[in-house]
């Protein structure tokens, strides 16, 4: 296991542009989807690494894993069938600094992904993510009603610390909704 570090500042600055590896395979349960990696994730190269970002303790909460994983554990996913990658592959400071155009683009590479790898399930993390990424400006949270091929689309609010319309409860109830329906 790598060992988790914190960058500093100038390491944070760096990280603006970078990219961060899916952590994906063929025929997954379920590929969650980011908007797109912090500068804190790219830094450390593995997702939703910031400090105060709830998808670890989520999925935890929700039973998709047995043990509160760390992002530095991020490929363990892919053996119980889980992996990670994003709407827009480029890091920056915050989402809202993505383009709509961005968002579009990287809506139409994720269908290109699904097709190619075949998940049961997309989750987007992230409501107005989708809502532009895949045209549906009306979407909320939970099981969408278009499918990418055979693969099921849900929408799961962004873990995000800065998120605060969903506290911890209500995120770890949220993707539970989404793991019950894997039986």
């Amino acid at each position: 296991m790598t060992k988790p570090w914190k960058p500093t500042k100038e390491q944070l600055l760096a990280a603006a542009e970078k990219t961060v590896r899916d952590v994906i395979a063929p025929d997954l349960r379920v590929l969650f989807c980011g908007i797109n990696p912090g500068l804190y994730t790219a830094a450390v190269g593995h997702h939703f690494a910031r400090p105060g970002n709830r998808f670890w303790p989520a999925l935890y909460a929700a039973g998709f894993t047995d043990r509160l994983l760390s992002p530095f554990e991020e490929r363990e996913l892919l053996k119980s069938g889980y992996g990670i990658t994003n709407v827009v592959m480029r890091a920056s400071a915050s989402a809202d600094s993505l383009t709509k155009g961005e968002i579009v683009e990287g809506g139409a590479r994720l269908r290109a992904k699904v097709f190619r790898y075949r998940p049961r399930v997309l989750a987007v993390l992230g409501v107005g993510a989708y809502r532009t990424a895949f045209n549906q400006p009306k979407a909320v949270v939970g099981r969408q009603e278009d499918q990418i091929g055979n693969t099921i689309l849900w929408v799961l609010p962004n873990p995000s610390g800065l998120n605060a319309n969903y506290q911890a409860a209500d995120l770890a109830r949220l993707f539970r909704e989404l793991r019950d329906s894997l039986e």
